[in-house]
C-alpha cells in the first residue's frame, strides 16, 4: 500500500508491552473489584493499543477535544481495557484503576461519561455502531472535517438487529470514516458464538452489507496497524480473529471464564508472567496529534427568531406545527439537525427536509439506529438533535433511549400519531403507551402540547432542554388557544379556563384538553363551572399549580388523557399528590386495546370524549353532594 510505513520493531515491541500492561492492569482491576471481565479485555490487548499508539489522533490531555478521533467501546464489558489505555496514556493514574466499580469511583462496571475518555455509555450490547454512525455522520457531512471514528464491538452482539442496522446505515451514506473493529474470540456468556471462529462468514456477511471488510489476527501488532491504516472509500470493518482470555492460560478459549475476575493467588501467577514477557525498549510512542480542522461550535442560546405567527382560532395539527416550528428553528441555528425513520410525511419533519436538506438525515425504518444516530450525532455538543417518528414505533428503541438516559445525551425525540385520535389506522399505530415510557426515563423531559403555538414553544425549549426530550404530537387539526405572546416554561402549567365559582378541576393535555374546553362550555349551560388546566409538561409537572386550583375546586379533581390508564398523565398527578388529603381523584383514560375507527368515534367509545367528561363532573358533583 502506498501510504503505508511498516512499524519499526522498537514500535512493534512497544505496543506490545502496552498490550500486556492493558492485560496486568485489566486482571489487577477486576480482581481488586470482586467484578468484571478480564477475560474479554485480554482478547482486545493488541486492537487497544494499536488503536491508542499507533492509529488514533488524539489529545490525551484533553479527551473530549472536538478535533480527536472518537473511540465507541461497543463491547463495553471491556471497560477495564479502555481504563488501561488512559493510564497508558497518563491521563489516569494506575492507583484509580484500582477504585474499579466501588460506589465513589467514577471507573464504573461499564463505560459511563462520569469520566472525561467516554463520550456514551455503552454495555447493552449492539449499541455503539449506531452511535459511531451518527459521530462519523457529523464529522463527514456536518463537521466536514478529519477526524475519525472507531468503534471496537464484540462477537457476541454481532447477533443484534440493531448492529446491522447500524451497518446499512453506514454503507449506504458512505461513511469511509468509519471503522468497526471486531473482537471475534468465540465465546460469548454461557455458549460459543453462533459463527464462532469462522471469520469468512462475518467477512461476507460485511461485504454483503457494503463494507470493506479485511480479516486480521488480532494478536498480531503488525497486521492490526497495516489493516487500520488501509486508504479507506467505504466504512471499514476489520474483523480479528482472537482468543479469549488471551494470557491467561487456564481461561485462553474456554467456558467458564466469562464475567470472572480471577482469583487473588492466580492472578499474582498470571501477571508475573506477562510481566516476563514486557521486554525493555527505549521507545516510548504518543499518540499522533489530531487535524484541528473542526469548526468551532456553540449550542448556546438556541432560539427561535421570533413569537409563533398563528391566530386564535386558527386550526392546525401539533404534528404539522412541530414540523414548521423545527424549520424554523434550524433557519436560524445551522447546527439544528433532523432525523426521522420514513415517516417524514406524517411527522412533518419533511418541511425541515425541504428547508435544510443538507442537515436532514434520514434514518429509515430503523428507529433502534435511528436514536443511537442521534445519540452519536449529538456528542461532544456538535449539534442540536432532533428525531422523530410515529409515537408507536418509539417502544422498541426503549433500551436505546435508556442508554441515552445514562449517557447524558442531548437528545429531542418528537413521537406523532398518537393516542385514540389515530383513528382509521388501529391499534398497532396508536401510542398509547410512550408517556409510561419516558416518564421512567431519570433524564426525561415530556412536552405534551395542544396547539401550534404551545408546539412552536415546546420546540424551542427542548433545544435547550439538557437530557432527553419527548414531544408528543397528534394527527387531527385542533383549534389555536394560546395567544403568540404567551410564555411557556418547562414545569409550568397554564390554566385555561376558569371562574371564580368552579366546582371542579379537569386536567387534561393535547386532544383531550380540547374535549375538556368544550366540556366546560357545556358544562356552563348547566350552571356547572369547571377549571380546566394544561399540563404543558408531563415530566416535570406542575404539581403546585395543580394542588392550588384543585384545593380551590374544593378538593374536586379530573385528569382524561389519550393514553393508556397505567404510567400517564392520571399517574404523574396522583403520585404527585400521594401525600396530600381532602382530595377526591378521578381519571378517564384508555382501558383496554382500542379499535379502528374515527377519531371522534373512539375518544367516545372509550370514555375520554367532552360527553364522558361532562359526565363525570356531574358524577363527581352528585357523589359530594350525597356525601353530605
Amino acid at each position: 500500500m502506498e501510504d503505508y510505513h511498516k512499524p519499526d520493531q522498537q514500535t512493534v515491541q512497544a505496543l506490545r508491552n502496552i498490550a500486556n500492561r492493558l492485560r496486568i492492569n485489566s486482571i489487577k482491576a477486576t480482581t481488586a473489584a470482586g467484578s468484571g471481565h478480564p477475560t474479554s479485555c485480554c482478547s482486545v490487548a493488541e486492537i487497544m493499543s494499536v488503536l491508542y499508539f499507533h492509529t488514533m489522533k488524539y489529545r490525551p490531555e484533553d479527551p473530549r477535544n472536538f478535533n480527536s478521533d472518537r473511540f465507541v467501546l461497543s463491547k463495553g464489558h471491556a471497560a477495564p481495557a479502555l481504563y488501561s489505555m488512559w493510564v497508558e496514556t497518563g491521563y489516569l493514574k494506575e492507583s484509580e484503576l484500582l477504585s474499579l466499580c466501588q460506589v465513589d469511583s467514577a471507573l464504573e462496571g461499564h463505560p459511563t461519561p462520569k469520566q472525561q475518555i467516554v463520550d456514551v455509555a455503552t454495555g447493552s450490547l449492539g449499541q455503539g455502531l449506531g452511535v459511531a454512525c451518527g459521530m462519523a455522520y457529523t464529522g463527514k457531512y456536518f463537521d466536514k472535517s478529519s477526524y475519525r471514528v472507531y468503534c471496537l464491538l464484540g462477537d457476541g452482539e454481532m447477533s443484534e438487529g440493531a448492529v446491522w442496522e447500524a451497518m446499512s446505515f453506514a454503507s449506504h451514506y458512505q461513511l469511509d470514516n468509519l471503522v468497526a473493529i471486531m473482537d471475534i474470540n468465540r465465546l460469548g456468556q454461557t455458549d460459543p458464538a453462533p459463527l464462532q471462529h469462522h471469520v469468512e462468514k462475518y467477512q461476507k456477511r460485511c461485504e454483503a452489507f457494503g463494507w470493506h471488510a479485511i480479516v486480521v489476527d488480532g494478536h498480531s501488532v503488525e497486521e492490526l496497524c497495516k489493516a487500520l491504516s488501509q486508504p479507506r472509500h467505504q466504512p471499514t470493518a476489520i474483523i480479528a480473529k482472537t482468543i479469549k482470555g488471551k494470557g491467561i492460560p487456564a481461561a485462553e478459549d474456554k467456558l467458564g471464564w466469562h464475567a470472572k475476575p480471577l482469583p487473588k493467588d492466580m492472578a499474582e501467577i498470571v501477571m508475573k508472567d506477562l510481566q516476563s514477557r514486557i521486554m525493555n525498549s527505549s521507545k516510548h510512542l504518543y499518540p499522533p496529534a489530531p487535524i484541528e480542522d473542526s469548526p468551532p461550535v456553540s449550542l448556546r442560546n438556541i432560539r427561535m427568531p421570533s413569537a409563533p405567527s398563528y391566530k386564535a382560532g386558527e386550526k392546525i395539527a401539533t404534528r404539522k406545527a412541530y414540523g414548521m416550528a423545527l424549520a424554523k428553528l434550524g433557519r436560524y441555528n445551522e447546527r439544528v439537525v433532523a432525523l426521522d425513520g420514513d415517516t417524514n410525511n406524517l411527522t412533518y419533519s419533511e418541511i425541515f427536509k425541504n428547508e435544510h436538506p443538507n442537515r436532514f438525515v434520514e434514518c429509515y425504518i430503523a428507529q433502534q439506529n435511528m436514536v443511537s444516530v442521534a445519540m452519536g450525532c449529538a456528542a461532544r455538543e456538535r449539534n442540536v438533535v432532533f428525531a422523530s417518528t410515529l409515537a408507536s414505533f418509539f417502544p422498541r428503541a426503549y433500551d436505546q433511549l435508556r442508554m441515552a438516559a445514562f449517557s447524558d445525551s442531548n437528545i429531542n425525540l418528537c413521537g406523532s400519531h398518537c393516542g385514540l385520535s389515530t383513528g382509521e389506522e388501529g391499534p398497532s399505530m396508536m401510542g398509547l403507551e410512550d408517556v409510561a415510557m419516558f416518564r421512567a426515563l431519570p433524564t426525561a423531559t415530556i412536552f405534551y402540547p395542544c396547539d401550534g403555538v404551545s408546539t412552536e414553544k415546546a420546540v424551542e425549549l427542548a433545544a435547550s432542554t439538557k437530557g432527553v426530550c419527548y414531544i408528543r404530537t397528534s394527527r387531527q387539526d385542533c383549534a389555536i388557544i394560546y395567544n403568540s405572546n404567551e410564555d411557556f416554561h418547562v414545569g409550568q402549567a397554564k390554566v385555561v379556563y376558569q371562574s371564580k365559582e368552579d366546582q371542579v378541576t379537569v386536567v387534561a393535555a393535547g386532544v383531550t384538553l380540547h374535549e375538556a374546553m368544550a366540556a366546560a362550555e357545556h358544562l356552563k349551560k348547566e350552571r356547572i363551572s369547571v377549571r380546566v388546566i394544561d399540563p404543558f409538561t408531563i415530566k416535570p409537572l406542575d404539581v403546585k399549580t395543580i394542588i392550588d386550583h384543585t384545593r380551590a375546586t374544593r378538593g374536586r379533581l379530573l385528569t382524561v388523557e389519550d393514553h393508556y390508564y397505567e404510567g400517564g398523565l392520571g399517574e404523574a398527578v396522583s403520585s404527585a399528590m400521594v401525600n396530600e388529603s381532602g382530595f377526591n381523584f378521578h381519571h378517564l383514560a384508555v382501558s383496554h386495546v382500542p379499535r379502528s375507527g374515527k377519531p371522534h368515534e373512539l375518544l367516545k367509545l372509550y370514555g375520554i370524549d367532552r360527553d364522558s367528561i361532562t359526565q363525570a363532573v356531574r358524577k363527581m358533583l352528585s357523589s359530594s353532594t350525597n356525601a353530605k
